[in-house]
């Protein structure tokens, strides 16, 4: 039963690897000439490596996307008629979130099911996690009433946990331990997911027609985004990610991806493989697996199952952060949960290629600390750099200047910044070639919505590069963050609020440039780029939570809302004024 990766397999993915190290090689390469032009020193090599870690990360990306642009997302064989024998049960873990909302997507999912007209049988089961006492009170209210709409007394089911041991991969165990007899497949889901039910059905049937199948991952597209923030990471997770998940698709083969939410396990495959430890000592890096979905997936894995991303699917969708601190609020979570990875991926049994995915998950968040460890260095290189003697042989009249490597340096960061632009042009070129670009407002709107994103994530970067570099100090000074409810709505910041987050920021700017200034005024224009948004973090916090009323970035479930979200959005406006005296049936509750 398990499964080994093919020939084909194993020679992309060393391509793959080959072409990074190629790209970082050069780039190390090139810095040694330029640092050899005065002598070169003990922080020229530091640098120099530095350069080398950063452009293999930057690299690995880049070849990722040719990957995605230079193959096609294929349906895996299956019968799209054929009857469901299988039983199965959506899992909606929720921890303090607004239940009107959350349990519409609910209602929503299961209407759109039924308007397949399909006879299987699929449960619903809401997994409640939430600590506080009134939201838990108008849960098992709404609760009542979801019921009640949806005509689904014995299908819909409501738990609530004493203790939330474990978060939500401990709220999902439970179920598997307690009810999960009960179910052959369990599709697990977020608190802000939607799916089409027609999209359920088609994972279900692949799953039933491939016995080894294990999990099955969707790519969520970002929908209902309204501020600057957000509408630029919708439309960066429906034009480029769809092409980058397919390089990781390609790459990964039956050892892929657990994003943790929008998708189909085999639960007894789940249960199983993927009871996970409690790791010794305190957090951050001991107790409870934060990020829980690639633990899964590397177990599901080791125990010979295929875990595979279908690319191809759609009708899968998440809403996101509107704001940056939302953002970094949520990505502090994992960023703990990733370094916490150091501990697990060395476990015995684990495929080589679980292995080199925690490494890329552990890699996404030090990559940073290169990248300021080489300005830093190139910051403090010429007070330590040795004075240039420009008379080497003694009694020649005649100064020698050593030759200018300027043209070196020019083409290393021509290099950087290409590996950084050049895939996003490429993918707005090629959707501009084979018509995607016509969801996205047409060839010309999306070629320059890519010219805004990245303008855009030029502007933030710097700063999204701070608040990583903070979470990853706080981890190794051994701080726990815990698991925060993240925030859904809304999220416009004042100029207060923005100030209150990133002050700190701007200190760091302020104090980075000026050091540039004094101590490598050669180096201060070059990095106006970088601490200029520093130094204005606040101003950029503020005006990048607010709503958008740009035409660009547009998406296609702008263009055309998807009947999913249209259901969901027929619901909840009822739901939101709700009919005096509505039905109170008996809650059915599991376990």
């Amino acid at each position: 039963m398990t499964p080994r990766p093919t020939g084909a397999l194993y020679a992309l993915r060393g391509l793959a690897l080959a072409l990074a190290a190629i790209a970082g090689l050069v780039a190390f390469w090139l810095f040694l000439q330029f640092g050899d032009a005065d002598g070169l020193d003990l922080l020229d090599v530091a640098r120099a490596l530095l350069i080398l870690i950063s452009t293999l990360w930057l690299a690995w990306g880049a070849v990722q996307a040719l990957i995605g642009l230079t193959s096609q997302a294929k349906a895996p064989p299956s019968d799209t008629d054929a009857p469901i024998r299988g039983r199965s049960v959506i899992l909606m873990p929720v921890y303090n979130e607004d239940p009107t909302t959350t349990f519409t997507r609910v209602a929503a999912m299961d209407a759109s099911i039924a308007a397949t007209g399909d006879p299987a049988r699929i449960d619903v089961a809401i997994l409640s996690d939430t600590r506080n006492p009134e939201i838990a009170q108008r849960e098992e209210t709404l609760f009542a009433r979801l019921v009640a709409e949806r005509d689904a007394l014995g299908r819909f089911f409501y738990r609530r946990r004493a203790q939330n041991t474990g978060k939500k991969a401990g709220n999902i165990e439970e179920f598997i331990t307690r009810s999960g007899g009960a179910y052959d497949y369990a599709l697990i889901l977020d608190a802000d997911s939607l799916m089409e039910g027609e999209t359920i059905l088609r994972m279900i049937r692949r799953m039933e027609a491939e016995p080894r199948l294990g999990l099955l991952q969707t790519l969520p597209k970002i929908t209902r985004a309204q501020s600057r923030f957000g509408r630029a990471m919708q439309f960066s997770a429906s034009f480029f990610s769809p092409v980058f998940a397919r390089g990781l698709a390609m790459m990964q083969g039956e050892t892929g991806p657990f994003w943790g939410h929008n998708a189909l396990v085999r639960v007894r495959a789940f249960a199983e493989s993927c009871g996970l430890p409690v790791l010794r000592g305190a957090p951050p890096f001991g107790g409870h697996v934060m990020s829980h979905d690639y633990v899964e997936a590397a177990l599901l894995a080791r125990a010979g199952w295929v875990v595979r991303l279908d690319d191809d699917l759609e009708g899968s969708y998440e809403e996101g952060p509107e704001n940056i601190v939302d953002h970094a609020k949520r990505d502090r979570r994992w960023c703990q949960g990733n370094l916490q990875h150091s501990r697990i991926i060395g476990a015995p049994g684990l495929r080589p290629w679980s292995r080199f995915v925690f490494a890329q998950g552990i890699m996404a968040y030090i990559a940073p600390l290169f990248w300021i460890g080489f300005l830093i260095a190139s910051i403090i290189a010429p007070m330590v750099a040795a004075p240039v003697n420009y008379f080497p042989v003694p009694g020649w009249p005649f100064p020698y200047f050593p030759p200018s490597e300027a043209s070196k340096a020019i083409g290393l960061a021509i290099g950087i910044f290409g590996l950084l632009l050049l895939p996003k042009v490429l993918i707005a070129t090629c959707a501009a070639m084979t018509g995607r670009a016509q969801g996205f407002g047409g060839a010309q709107i999306a070629f320059a919505s890519t010219l805004a994103e990245l303008a855009f994530s030029s502007l933030t970067a710097p700063i999204l590069l701070l608040f990583t570099t903070r979470s990853v100090f706080q981890v190794f000074l051994g701080r726990d963050g815990g698991w925060p409810t993240n925030n859904r709505g809304d999220g416009r910041l004042s100029l207060s609020e923005s100030f209150a987050a990133s002050h700190w920021i701007t200190s760091t700017g302020l104090i980075g440039m000026a050091a540039t200034y004094f101590l490598a005024p050669g180096l201060f224009l070059w990095l106006l780029p970088v601490g200029l948004p520093m130094i204005f973090a606040p101003v950029l916090l503020w005006w990048s939570s607010q709503p958008s009323r740009s035409a660009l970035m547009t998406t296609p479930s702008e263009l055309e809302t998807p009947e999913v979200l249209t259901l969901h959005d027929t619901i909840l406006a009822r739901w939101q004024t709700p009919e005096p005296g509505a039905p109170n049936p008996q809650v059915a509750r599991n376990g």
